[in-house]
């Protein structure tokens, strides 16, 4: 591909993917307003629904009130009852029926087959036990129920909302209600109406997206741009990259030496010269400057592991050759047999797949928490733990040192260098680091996301 054609490129593809996320929302949100409006539509419904049903079962409790409350419970006085309730109704679906407190129906004037029928044990289409939760709501004092049943008028099996109340001197369940397929007719029109509006928004945002970007090519073709002028600036701006780079590890290099060997290297010099003075005079002062060149032997020793832990910084061979885990478990076995401090190591991920940037990044992490120990936390036990979380690699290293404050070390530029280091490098690879810290210790976690970047995997 052409330089001019990148560019063509370049400024048209983030153009379509705007245009692509404008069209993405905005399908989104006429989405939520076309179900905000059917749920109003079908909450306004309903409500009217069961005010209506409340009201039919009102008046119909009334037209038998004389006779239920009449004190009388006999066959005859019922059976009058039931030739009131039979002859009330409203439109060709709108009727009354009843049932006793075991199910059995009393009266169903549309389907006059199911009188004198138990209808416990009878399910509708959706498996629901109707007749029991309506005699349940009845018991409760009345209530809504939604079921299937079969609409005398078309003799289809459709929606139903019922309203039932309980005649308690007769042990009856009185009730009735309304078929719900007129809503969800107008619901499914709703729904219609709401899919062509974002239907005509999407061709429309495509129509934009396309003229857009066929004038965008055509201006494309019309600039004069020198490609040798924008190859040498992209060269600079490499470059420049690459020198930037290169100072900001030398300048960690820098730090890691002057923080480390170099005091250490001028307080041995000092003990030395101190100790050479001893041994020209008395016994007692040449004994304790033989304890002063014994001491400063260990510190060469830590001089000595300070310098392989900036070498091991440079490039961590071991990390080719074992992994990670295989790794820290040796730096933790190494770094316990100097410090005489135990360190607990366990693998509960498995590091064949990670990349080497990642590699990298992790073991410099530990090498830095674990120097930092050993300088400042005066611990007794370290425990180091790498294990894979879903969506993330996790190394923890933890101790039971003194601490220290997070909010001062954070406040002062010239402390916290180290833990600045594992923060950036961890940033390299979008990674992230946390700390706490207290009297009890200090727990450093470093979490890089999995599956990894690969445009990153060369940290």
């Amino acid at each position: 591909m052409k330089l001019r054609q990148k560019i063509i490129f370049l400024a048209i593809a983030p153009l379509l993917l705007a245009l692509c996320v404008i069209a993405l929302v905005v399908r989104h949100q006429a989405v939520q307003l076309g179900q905000q409006q059917r749920q109003s539509v079908e909450t306004a419904y309903l409500a009217s629904k069961d005010a209506e049903l409340k009201h039919y079962v009102d008046l119909a409790a009334r037209a038998i009130a004389h006779l239920s409350e009449s004190g009388r419970d006999d066959a005859r006085i019922k059976e009058e009852a039931i030739r009131i309730l039979a002859r009330l109704d409203y439109g060709n679906d709108g009727y009354f029926f009843v049932y006793d407190q075991h199910g059995k129906n009393l009266m169903h004037p549309r389907q006059p087959e199911l009188e004198g029928k138990n209808l416990w044990e009878w399910r509708d289409a959706s498996g629901s036990p109707t007749i029991q939760h309506l005699i349940a709501l009845a018991n409760q004092g009345g209530g809504y129920e939604r079921y299937l049943w079969q609409k005398p008028s078309s003799q289809t099996v459709a929606p139903k909302l019922g309203y039932v109340v309980a005649i308690p001197r007769w042990g009856w369940v009185l009730g009735t209600g309304i078929y719900l397929d007129d809503v969800d007719a107008a619901l499914e029109k709703i729904d219609q109406q709401v899919s062509g509006h974002i239907r005509k928004t999407m061709w429309l945002l495509a129509g934009i997206a396309i003229l857009s970007a066929l004038v965008i090519a055509l201006s494309g073709w019309l600039l004069n741009i020198s490609e040798h002028r924008v190859a040498d600036a992209k060269l600079k701006h490499l470059a420049q990259r690459v020198v930037r780079s290169q100072e900001e590890e030398r300048a960690r290099l820098s730090r890691d030496l002057h923080d480390g060997i170099s005091q250490w290297l001028i307080s041995i010099k000092l003990q030395i010269e101190a100790a050479v003075i001893r041994l020209t005079g008395s016994p007692d002062q040449a004994i304790a400057a033989r304890v002063a060149l014994e001491r400063t032997a260990l510190q060469i020793n830590d001089v000595l592991g300070e310098v392989r832990r900036i070498s091991q910084d440079l490039r961590p061979a071991i990390l080719d050759d074992l992994g990670l885990a295989a790794a820290l478990e040796h730096l933790c076995q190494e770094r316990s047999s100097h410090s005489q401090t135990p360190i607990r190591f366990k693998a509960e991920a498995d590091d064949d797949t990670l990349p080497k940037g990642a590699n990298t990044v992790l073991f410099r992490i530990a090498q830095e928490a674990l120097t930092n120990i050993a300088r400042h936390a005066h611990a007794s036990e370290i425990s180091m733990t790498l294990q894979r979380a879903a969506q993330s690699i996790i190394l923890e290293i933890s101790d039971n040192g003194v601490g220290f404050d997070l909010e001062q070390i954070n406040n002062n530029p010239q402390r916290g260098i180290g833990l600045r280091n594992m923060a950036e490098r961890l940033e390299a690879v979008d990674g992230h680091l946390a700390l706490r810290s207290s009297a009890a210790g200090t727990t450093v976690t470093a979490r890089i996301p999995y599956p990894f970047d690969p445009a990153l995997t060369h940290v």
